[in-house]
C-alpha cells in the first residue's frame, strides 16, 4: 500500500497528458480522499471531468502556479503534491523566454512556499532529460526548478514539508510525440521526417512513469533526484516500427535539440548511486539530514546516463509491441 492512499492529492498541471495518467491510475488504485486538479484551461478541465464522469473524489481549480495565493487556496488540507505544471516547448521557450522563467522558475519557488505554508507532506516535481547540462532555455528553467525543489529541503528544515524530484525522457503518448505523425505519414506511404538518422532517445510508457512516481513518494525522505533505469531507443527502429515501408529522410537537428539525451551528467556522477530500478542523485548540501538510500551502490567517476550509451535497449519488434499497448 502506498502513502498515497486514502490521501489528499493534487496534482498542479492536471490535464496534461501526465496528469491524466496519474488521475486515473489513483482513481482505480489508490482511492483517494481528495484529488485536486490545478490548471490553466477551463476547456480541458470540462473534457478531463468527463473523461471520469466527474468523479466525486476529484476536485477542480482553475490557476496558474504563478499565483502564490491561489495556490495556498488549492493546497487547504492537502497531504500530497504532484507539481506537473510547465511550459515545455523547446522553440516556443527561444521566442518567449521570460514566460517561462515565470512558469517553471517561479511558479516552482510559489508551490515550494505555498507547500510548506500550507503543511503538506510531500511533493514531487517532475523534471526532464533537458535539465541535464541544458543547451536551451527550457532545458534551463528545468535545471533551476530542480534546484529549487531539492534546496527547498533547507528552506523547509523546521517544517513538516519535504521534496523530491523526479527526471525522466521522452514518454510514449504524451502529447507532442511523434508517433502520432509517423503513424500517419506511415499509413500514407510518405517518407518520414527524421532529424538525424544517428538519433537516441529514451523511452517510457505514461503508466511507469505514473508508477515511478508514486513508488517515489513512497521512498524519499526530501532532496533526492530520481531517474529511473529505462531504455533507449534509436530514432531509425521507431519510423521501421511505425511505418516499415515507407522512407525516411533527414530533415536537420532543430535549434536547442540534442542528438543523444542526458539524464545524469558526468559531474554529477560523484553524488550518484545506482538501485535495481534507478539512479539517485543525491544533494549536494543536506543540512535537514538527509541520508543515502540503502543499498545504493556509487557508479563509476564520470559515469553519465546518456540514451545513446545505455545498457537497456528496444528493438523494433519491442517498440511495435509497445506502441500498439501504449500509443
Amino acid at each position: 500500500m502506498s502513502i498515497l492512499t486514502g490521501a489528499s492529492i493534487l496534482v498542479t498541471g492536471g490535464t496534461g497528458s501526465f496528469g491524466k495518467a496519474f488521475v486515473d491510475y489513483a482513481l482505480n488504485n489508490l482511492d483517494p480522499r481528495r484529488l485536486v486538479i490545478l490548471s490553466r484551461d477551463e476547456l480541458k478541465q470540462y473534457e478531463v471531468r468527463r473523461l471520469f464522469d466527474d468523479d466525486p473524489r476529484l476536485r477542480w481549480f482553475i490557476g496558474d502556479v504563478r499565483d502564490r495565493h491561489r495556490l495556498e487556496r488549492a493546497m487547504h488540507g492537502v497531504d500530497y503534491v504532484i507539481h506537473a505544471a510547465a511550459l515545455k516547448q523547446v522553440d516556443t521557450a527561444e521566442y518567449n523566454p521570460f514566460e517561462y522563467v515565470q512558469t517553471n522558475v517561479i511558479g516552482s519557488q510559489n508551490v515550494v512556499e505555498a507547500a510548506i505554508d500550507s503543511g503538506v507532506k510531500k511533493v514531487v516535481a517532475l523534471s526532464t532529460d533537458k535539465a541535464s547540462s541544458p543547451i536551451n532555455l527550457y532545458g534551463a528553467t528545468k535545471l533551476c526548478a530542480d534546484r529549487i525543489f531539492i534546496a527547498a529541503n533547507h528552506y523547509a528544515a523546521g517544517y513538516e514539508s519535504r521534496f523530491a524530484v523526479v527526471r525522466y525522457g521522452n514518454v510514449m503518448g504524451s502529447r507532442g510525440s511523434v508517433i502520432p505523425l509517423f503513424k500517419t505519414l506511415g499509413l500514407a506511404g510518405a517518407s518520414l521526417p527524421i532529424t538525424d538518422k544517428r538519433m537516441t532517445r529514451f523511452w517510457i510508457t505514461l503508466p511507469q512513469a505514473v508508477e515511478f512516481v508514486v513508488d517515489s513518494f513512497d521512498q524519499m525522505h526530501g532532496g533526492e533526484l530520481y531517474v529511473p533505469r529505462i531504455p533507449s531507443m534509436r530514432i531509425t527502429d521507431l519510423a521501421d516500427a511505425l511505418a516499415p515501408h515507407s522512407p525516411v529522410h533527414e530533415v536537420g537537428i532543430r535549434a536547442g535539440e540534442k542528438l543523444h539525451e542526458e539524464m545524469i551528467a558526468a559531474d554529477d556522477s560523484r553524488r550518484t548511486v545506482k538501485l535495481p530500478d534507478r539512479y539517485v542523485v543525491m544533494p549536494y548540501l543536506a543540512g535537514w539530514g538527509f541520508e543515502p538510500p540503502e543499498g545504493g551502490e556509487p557508479v563509476p567517476d564520470g559515469f553519465a546516463y546518456r540514451s545513446d550509451s545505455n545498457d537497456l535497449w528496444l528493438d523494433r519488434e519491442e517498440l511495435r509491441d509497445l506502441v500498439e499497448r501504449f500509443a
